[in-house]
């Protein structure tokens, strides 16, 4: 499976710690190898689905579209939930 990153999500992974970046790869192999995981967002966010996890105690949300036609996964934002959904409509 081929799995792209969009700018703005590897802009927020520059930020992370250590820990923080194991977290996330954790959370990044369970939505590879189930993704269909995430919930299917509706209306403006149409065709994205959203994976909640666990990152150092705090709640956080990863939003990716996967084509299942091309085999291929884009994560596009990760982050708390706090403006999170006004920023992925960016």
């Amino acid at each position: 499976m081929k799995i792209l990153q969009t700018p703005t999500f590897n802009k927020q992974v520059k930020k992370l710690h250590k820990n923080q970046k194991s977290d996330l790869d954790e959370a990044v192999e369970c939505v590879v190898n189930n993704p269909v995981i995430g919930d299917q967002k509706k209306g403006d966010l149409a065709g994205v689905l959203v994976y909640k996890f666990k990152m150092v105690g705090q709640l956080t949300l990863l939003a990716y579209q996967f084509d299942d036609n091309a085999n291929q996964l884009t994560l596009l934002v990760l982050g708390s939930h706090e403006n999170f959904y006004r920023d992925l409509k960016k």
